[in-house]
């Protein structure tokens, strides 16, 4: 088993954004995107699925937050499309159902190579700290096109918006983590086509 890790640089008008991803880290995380919450969510995503990230955000944040979270969406989609490799071994689906005070959020994933996003979560809020809430569903949409996964994140229950949005970031985290865990009886890929 070889070292599953990405490097990712990606410079545009809007955003500068550097990336290193670890999926077999520790939950070590050193991340700055300007954006103090997101910050805080991607920190949760580290430390809750055992990964390593390295992350640098130069962003447009003069005209608002989007361009930063899409951007940081795209190219974290991009390092875990990298670093799973020819996905040879490993489980390719994940769930979690994450408690998080009176919030459950449920996130089931698939690492198909057919990217999909199906979001329900009620943010009845404009902000959470810095971040524009909808942005939030745009970092999702933007990581399963990226990652080419069938992502879905729903909300159960909740009425606090902060504690749903870190409930999807955790879950998310610790259905990745299950995903790209191996299988010792997969010793190719699992898909009756023979790639993924």
């Amino acid at each position: 088993m070889g070292k599953r890790t990405a490097h990712v640089v990606r410079n545009t008008k809007e955003t500068q954004i550097e990336m290193t991803l670890d999926l077999d880290g520790t939950g070590k995380a050193d991340i700055h995107t300007g954006i103090g919450f997101f910050d805080h969510m991607l920190g949760s995503f580290t430390r809750h699925g055992l990964f390593d990230l390295t992350l640098r955000v130069a962003g447009d944040l003069d005209v608002d937050t989007h361009h930063t979270v899409e951007d940081t969406g795209i190219v974290l989609g991009e390092c875990i499309r990298q670093a799973v490799g020819d996905k040879k071994g490993i489980v390719r689906y994940g769930s979690k159902i994450l408690p998080m005070d009176e919030a459950l959020i449920l996130c089931a994933l698939d690492l198909s190579g057919r990217p999909y996003l199906v979001w329900d979560l009620d943010l009845d809020r404009e902000y959470i700290g810095d971040l524009e809430t909808e942005t939030i569903r745009e970092f999702f949409y933007a990581v399963s096109y990226s990652a080419a996964m069938n992502l879905h994140i729903k909300q159960l229950e909740g009425g606090n918006c902060h504690h749903m949005v870190e409930g999807a970031f955790k879950a998310f985290a610790k259905a990745l983590d299950e995903a790209v865990g191996y299988d010792p009886r997969i010793t190719d890929v699992l898909s009756t086509k023979g790639v993924l």
